[in-house]
C-alpha cells in the first residue's frame, strides 16, 4: 500500500508566533503515525510561486494523512499557521 504525505509550502510572516504552531502540531501529526521527512532546510524555487519553508510528513497511507490533516486537533492548531504565514498544503498518495 502506498504511503501518504502532507506537504506544506510556507512563508512565515511572524516567526515568533509561528513557533507555537510548530510546537503544537508535531505531537498531533505524530499521533497519526506522521514522520517528518522535511522541516525547513535549504531550498530553491526554480519554478512556480516561491515559499521560504517546506515541510513533508509521511504517513502509513493516504487515508491516514487525510485523517491527520482533517482531525479536530489539527484544524484548531492550523489557525495559528494561517494567522502567521502564507501557505499551500497538499495531501498526496505516494508511489507504490
Amino acid at each position: 500500500m502506498p504511503k501518504g504525505y502532507i506537504i506544506g509550502h510556507v512563508t512565515v510572516k511572524d516567526a515568533e508566533a509561528y513557533k507555537e504552531y510548530v510546537t503544537r502540531n508535531s505531537p498531533v501529526l505524530a499521533s497519526f503515525g506522521g514522520k517528518p521527512l522535511v522541516r525547513g532546510g535549504q531550498s530553491e524555487t526554480p519554478e512556480g510561486p516561491e515559499f521560504t519553508r517546506h515541510v513533508c510528513f509521511e504517513y502509513p497511507d493516504y487515508e491516514t494523512a487525510k485523517a491527520a490533516y482533517y482531525s479536530e486537533e489539527y484544524q484548531e492548531i492550523m489557525k495559528i499557521r494561517t494567522a502567521n504565514a502564507d501557505s499551500m498544503i497538499v495531501l498526496v498518495e505516494g508511489a507504490e
